[in-house]
Order: C-alpha cells, then structure tokens, then sequence
C-alpha cells in the first residue's frame, strides 16, 4: 500500500516543498547553471513566513530543532580555500516556529547547532539578504526510512501556513567513487550513476513512494548511489509532503564527478 500525504481543501494556497541536490560547498561562492537555478527560485517562488530546512548534514539521535533566535553559521567541512570560511548567512531563527514543530511532532529544541552548508550554501542564493528567518531540522539516524517519511509527513500542515521546506541532500552521492579528474567539467556520469537516476525518477513521478521508501531493494545501481542514508533520507521528506494530485517538476538534472547528481525536484506549484 502506497503511502502518501491526505491532500489538502482545494482551495488551500500550499507553499512547495523543495528537494534540492546540494552538491559541493564550493556552490556557494560559483557562478553555474545550478546557482542561478536557486537565485530563480527565490524570485519566482512565493515569499516564505520562514524557511524549514531538512539537511543530509546534521544527523543527531532523536530528532533536533534549531531554536535559537540567532543561528550561527557552520562551516562543517574541510580542505576548501578560505573564502569558503569567511562565509555567513546571518538569518535570524525562528523559535516561535520551532515550537510549533516540537507541538507537532517529537523533536527536541537544540540551541547549539546552526546552519550548517546544507541549507546556507544554497539560501545564500536562493534569499541573499537573509531576512527570512530559518530552523533546521536534524535527520534522525535511530529512525528507518520509512519512519523518516512518516515523521515528514506531521510537517504538512506547515506548508499551509507559508513555510517554504527546504530538504537538502542529493539523490546519487558516493564520495568514494568521485572522478576528481572530472571536476572541470559541467556534466559528467557514470553509467550506475545515470541509470539510478533514472530508476529513482521513474519512480518519484509515478508516485511509487513505498519502492523508494525501501530504496536499497532497487538494485546494485541505487545500492552505489546512496551507499549511506543520509544524502538520500531529505528526498523523503519532500516526497512525504507531496498531494497526489499535485505537480511535480525536475531541475538541475545533471550529474557532476561521476558519482553525485545534482536532480533536484520541485513539488507544488
């Protein structure tokens, strides 16, 4: 049995649900199709009450809130130049926001983690002036995958009152089999690379959440693709908050290095 989100009133305005493929840091300080792919959504879509990002960078036991009314920037990486570091996204948090999250569901507020490369690396580009306040969302590592998407879907009702949810990870991410001597190049995949990309998005667009649920079973391709949870479990959650009936879009669909993909969707209008 499929599961899906209960859709809304129809005369409910949703705010969308972005999963985007973050790629590398180094995002934040290029000019590349993807960055101005992010700069775009920012100008077309709806402008959020708050943003709530679910990062493949933060993953806590039980499930953690960013509830400060100032999140710190994190430069959670390492061997970049130190332009990377000298970088701040100065958005102010949300505690009002986070509360309702912990209401919600049965996360736990923390006040020691931040914004992390996930989610500032493209809102930086997406909301340069940082005005619009921001909460991270942890990725609990003591949940399954089907309990991450049952967890996402308690956030639905926050899409009706103008939050934009951001999930940040990538849908092919392998940084052991990166092609280093492909860095210069705009698009470049393996061949497993490409082929999981497209089992995964046949299957995002015909709805069939239970077989991404249950990833690891769609073969060696999607097995090298996500050969650890975390890059592919933020995808979930914006599956988890997609109406049947609503459109879906894919952007940014490339792949870079081989082994990441940059395939980003966009749920809702």
């Amino acid at each position: 049995m499929e599961l899906h989100t209960p859709p809304a009133e129809k005369d409910t305005n949703l705010m969308p649900v972005l999963f985007v493929g973050h790629g590398s840091p180094m995002n934040a300080i290029q000019d590349n199709d993807f960055v101005r792919s992010w700069k775009n959504l920012g100008e077309t879509l709806p402008v959020p009450r708050s943003i709530l990002c679910v990062s493949a960078h933060w993953q806590t036991r039980g499930t953690r809130v960013t509830a400060m009314p100032h999140p710190p920037t994190i430069h959670d990486f390492g061997g970049f130049p130190p332009e990377l570091y000298e970088i701040q996204y100065p958005a102010p948090g949300d505690p009002e926001l986070a509360g309702e999250i912990m209401r919600t569901t049965t996360a736990e507020p923390d006040e020691k983690w931040g914004l992390d490369h996930g989610t500032w690396s493209i809102l930086r580009h997406m909301y340069p002036d940082a005005r619009i306040p921001v909460v991270e969302l942890s990725l609990d590592s003591g949940l399954t995958p089907r309990g991450h998407y049952e967890f996402a879907r308690q956030l639905f009702p926050f899409r009706e009152k103008g939050i934009l949810i951001l999930c940040s990870g990538n849908i092919v991410h392998n940084l052991q089999r990166i092609a280093w001597d492909k860095a210069a190049e705009e698009e470049f995949g393996f061949d497993w690379a490409i082929r999981a990309t497209g089992i995964i998005k046949q299957r995002i667009m015909e709805n069939r959440h239970d077989e991404l649920i249950d990833y690891l079973l769609l073969g060696r391709d999607v097995q090298l693709a996500a050969p650890t949870p975390e890059h592919f479990l933020p995808l979930l959650y914006a599956l988890a908050l997609k109406n049947d009936e609503e459109p879906l879009s894919f952007f940014n669909d490339k792949h870079i290095m081989g082994s990441l993909s940059m395939t980003s969707v966009k749920v809702g209008e």
